[in-house]
């Protein structure tokens, strides 16, 4: 399949050197947001252009405690092992983060934990994985606005084995402090009032050492990808936030990968429209303690 062929949403590239393959991962069902959940599949290329399957990765097991809104799967290789972090709903159960494992690539991904790792009475969603340069892991995701109204990025430490949360989650920011979010929720009408959308954050540590935080909300735009910067460098900030979108035109849920070449590049999904949603790639340019696009592929 050529990716222009590939209906996804929130895309996630793991680049698996000794295969020389770059594995797509990301929301694949058709309808994500309404009816039974399937699962997730994931696709694998040595171009990012020509694609292989889909091939089923993860289909909930029997007791799974979600069977709907099956969101955002991210795959990391840890301790010589693939751990799958991804967001899960059930009828009348907070959204969480679920984190799942498996020994290659394509799966079959099964949970490490009954439940998930994010608070149980939070609304979560889109959590990623960090380590930080004292190899403390840590999960960082979305507190919805569903719930609070201005949705915040959090981060929090785990275990070593990522199976426990070692402390309470805390607030990194709002999106309302980032200077261009804007009270927009797409056709999401949950409560009245000013509501602020935080999604898809991931991290990256640029080659100067700055510790970079991608993420998503709507701009007056449209749905766009946000830039932030620790001061410090480290997770807890603070962070600043560029004024203006890194991409603004009806894209997001972006994140940074290496190619072979050593070339950093972003992949997002666009538009942000349901059914007609594609991956989509962008050469990357890094100054000093930020990046740019260069040109789309």
């Amino acid at each position: 399949m050529h990716t222009t062929h590939i209906q996804i949403r929130d895309p996630f590239i793991l680049r698996v050197d000794e295969e020389q393959l770059y594995y797509l991962y990301g929301t694949t069902d058709a309808n994500p947001w309404t009816g039974k959940a399937q699962g997730f599949q994931a696709y694998r290329s040595h171009d990012l252009e020509e694609w292989e399957g889909p091939y089923s990765v993860f289909t909930p097991p029997p007791g799974f405690w979600a069977d709907q809104q099956f969101w955002a799967p991210e795959v990391h290789l840890y301790q010589d092992a693939y751990y799958m972090l991804a967001s899960f709903k059930a009828e009348n159960k907070p959204r969480g983060v679920h984190i799942l494992k498996a020994q290659t690539p394509l799966g079959p991904f099964v949970p490490i934990s009954e439940t998930p790792i994010t608070p149980p009475d939070w609304e979560c969603l889109d959590g990623t994985l960090h380590i930080d340069e004292d190899q403390q892991p840590w999960i960082v995701f979305s507190h919805e606005w569903t719930q609070i109204s201005d949705g915040a990025i959090c981060c929090m430490p785990l275990s070593i084995d990522l199976r426990h949360a070692l402390a309470p989650p805390q607030y990194m920011f709002t999106a309302s402090q980032s200077g261009w979010s804007v009270s927009n929720t797409g056709d999401v009408i949950v409560h009245s009032g000013e509501n602020y959308v935080t999604d898809g954050p991931f991290l990256h540590r640029t080659l100067s050492g700055k510790l970079l935080l991608l993420w998503s909300s709507y701009s007056s735009s449209g749905y766009a990808i946000g830039l932030a910067r620790s001061q410090n460098g480290h997770i807890h900030g603070p962070w600043i936030h560029d004024p203006q979108p890194l991409f603004a035109q009806d894209g997001g849920h972006g994140m940074l990968f290496y190619t072979w070449q050593d070339e950093l590049m972003l992949t997002i999904h666009q538009p942000n429209t349901v059914s007609f949603e594609r991956p989509c790639f962008f050469s990357m340019e890094e100054i000093g303690d930020s990046v740019h696009i260069v040109n789309r592929i």
